[in-house]
């Protein structure tokens, strides 16, 4: 099972869209493996969105996403992070489709609600940024035999 990491970001949480956020999620399949709120410090954020340093954003994203609180999950399942990319939507929630999370929900190209982990490769960094190895739930979520095929003892 793959892991990716997501992040209701301050916008999110102030305008109560994390149950519905979190109701999508849970509706596609997808097992919610660890969660916690917390308000990010300015390092942290800071070697999160370490890849945008040079862009002319990074001073306000890092001042948005220290704003107020955010909710922190790690989710679980088959083609996790691509799942997960598909459900939040376009960057801009201008030109999200409708059925994302952004497309849904949002309108601002900064303020726009979730982050998601954009490979296997960042999921593992960004979720160890976040989270020590035993905050991770290990067992086997009981959706797990209703959402894929298991019937040769792989998950499908």
């Amino acid at each position: 099972m793959d892991q990716t990491l997501i992040i209701l970001k301050p916008d999110a949480v102030q305008r109560g869209l994390m149950g519905s956020v979190i109701h999508r999620i849970e509706r596609k399949g997808l097992s919610i493996i660890a969660m916690k709120m917390a308000i990010l410090s300015r390092a942290v954020v800071e070697a999160h969105y370490e890849m945008h340093r040079e862009k002319p954003f990074f001073g306000s994203l890092v001042k948005f996403m220290t704003s107020g609180p955010v909710v922190l999950m790690v989710l679980q399942g088959n083609h996790a992070v691509d799942v997960c990319r598909k459900l939040i939507g376009a960057t801009a929630g201008f030109k999200a489709e409708p059925g994302t999370i952004r497309g849904d929900y949002g309108m601002s190209a900064a303020n726009n609600l979730i982050h998601g982990s954009d490979s296997n490769e960042s999921a593992k960094t960004e979720i160890a940024r976040f989270f020590k190895s035993d905050e991770l739930l290990t067992c086997q979520p009981a959706l797990h035999h209703w959402v894929y095929d298991t019937s040769d003892g792989k998950a499908q």
